[in-house]
């Protein structure tokens, strides 16, 4: 990868970052009833006590974060399943902010003051920029050194994850 890709590549992950962060912010905002926050509140809520009764925290964690960042490298639809994503999440956070009776956009301030939210959008945008260099080499000839480019940057956004899920599992 020559120094140009290398920092075009740098570029679009802060850029695709920037991005995601703010349409998970914005989606914080989301209005919803009291009721839905609870329901959406008690799925998470489920999942998270159903991880901890079998012992699977981190293994739960991991797994989830994996399989929407390999979404997320898919070429074509990785990027607008990521921000479907990104949206999704930021409801979440905000369902969660309301059953609490918290400020959303202060409850999503106060997650990049982890390690985890840096490690995960990190990851999450690295994966997007992948999947748009994938698909623009599928149309653009060198389809084939990108997918090793690609399996790198999986690797590494397996470890973030990895040690994410370390982090996370510790603070619950």
């Amino acid at each position: 990868m020559s120094n140009k890709s290398r920092n075009t590549r740098l570029i679009g992950i802060v850029l695709v970052f920037i991005a995601s962060a703010i349409v998970t912010g914005l989606a914080t905002l989301t209005p919803m009833s009291h009721d839905d926050a609870n329901v959406i509140f008690d799925q998470l809520n489920q999942s998270v006590n159903s991880m901890k009764e079998s012992g699977s925290v981190v293994q739960g964690i991991f797994g989830n974060n994996l399989l929407i960042t390999v979404i997320m490298f898919m070429p074509i639809i990785g990027p607008i399943l990521g921000f479907y994503i990104f949206y999704n999440t930021g409801a979440v956070i905000g369902a969660a902010s309301i059953v609490h009776g918290f400020n959303p956009m202060a409850v999503f301030i106060s997650l990049w003051l982890t390690p985890i939210a840096w490690l995960e959008f990190a990851a999450y945008s690295t994966a997007i920029v992948a999947s748009l260099w994938l698909t623009w080499r599928m149309f653009h000839g060198d389809f084939r050194h990108e997918l090793v480019n690609t399996s790198k940057f999986l690797s590494v956004c397996t470890l973030i994850l990895l040690f994410g899920a370390i982090i996370e599992a510790m603070m619950i």
